[in-house]
């Protein structure tokens, strides 16, 4: 009986080790929709460079991802807006100091059909389209069609974003909203899908999902100033003005294995997987 008891403390305290081991080389991330993707891609390759270790990367939304690290259910959160007062409150309620790292840039790219001649659009146009005040594509020299508004969840960053630096032009006392027809689409890809198959549609997502199958319009702060492409050099040099950083958040400072995925994110083998995955690094 008591060689038994042993032998069972023994396996109990053995896998209690091996479950701690294999969480010590594990990082759960979760996050920015339009992050998913280059999350993924680092992870990857650090994968390859440490095979001990796992990253597991999953979207849902800046939202979610700041959600999962207030309770405790990722070790990074991914995130292409900054954190809220409300969440910041929340989180050091629950004992979690949040701790902010910007990891690339992004550029938000406005996209419409190939087929639909409108090619370029100011700040102030973008606006009252995606109010609803400005409904058929005739109104800024298109065709004779009613225009279908794509956006993101509330739950996302990249809707924030843009409500905040497009809608309201970053006007703090502004209560512009989407239009209620809006469609709101539950990710960056879902958009993109729309989008080639849509004539009348317009919608926007980081400029890492642009593609052949839609036409990114070219945006001027006003119509005085210089229409330009989402592109990485007007994202540099500050032309492009619908651009943001995209941003880490973790549990305090990153320790173990946490900072390790966080450094080699910033390095230069990580900032060149930024390039290749169509976003602006942040360290050259």
């Amino acid at each position: 009986m008591f060689k038994r008891l042993c032998t069972v403390l023994i396996t109990v305290v053995f896998l209690s080790l091996a479950y701690a081991a294999s969480v010590k080389n594990s990082i759960q991330i979760k996050g920015s929709d339009t992050m998913v993707n280059l999350g993924q891609a680092w992870a990857e390759k650090y994968m390859q460079n440490n095979p001990a270790e796992f990253i597991a990367v999953t979207g849902g939304g800046s939202g979610t991802g700041i959600s999962s690290l207030i309770s405790g259910t990722c070790d990074i959160a991914m995130s292409s807006r900054n954190i809220k007062d409300k969440e910041i409150s929340l989180a050091r309620q629950k004992g979690i100091n949040p701790y902010e790292i910007k990891i690339a840039l992004d550029g938000l790219a406005v996209v419409v059909s190939p087929k639909n001649p409108v090619d370029k659009l100011t700040i102030d146009q973008l606006a009252q389209i995606f109010t609803g005040k400005i409904t058929n594509w005739k109104e800024v020299g298109g065709q004779d069609l009613k225009i279908v508004i794509l956006s993101r969840e509330v739950n996302s960053g990249t809707h924030v974003y843009f409500k905040e630096h497009v809608l309201r032009k970053c006007d703090p006392n502004s209560k512009e909203e989407f239009a209620p027809g809006a469609l709101l689409l539950s990710s960056s890809q879902a958009i993109a899908d729309e989008v080639a198959q849509n004539p009348s549609a317009i919608g926007y997502y980081g400029m890492g999902y642009i593609s052949s199958k839609q036409k990114p319009v070219f945006v001027a702060k006003d119509e005085k100033s210089e229409y330009e492409a989402p592109t990485i050099e007007n994202v540099v040099n500050g032309k492009y003005p619908i651009s943001r950083p995209l941003l880490l958040y973790t549990n305090n400072q990153p320790q173990g294995i946490v900072k390790k995925f966080v450094d080699f994110c910033l390095s230069k083998e990580g900032q060149d997987i930024v390039l290749k995955t169509d976003f602006v690094p942040i360290n050259k």
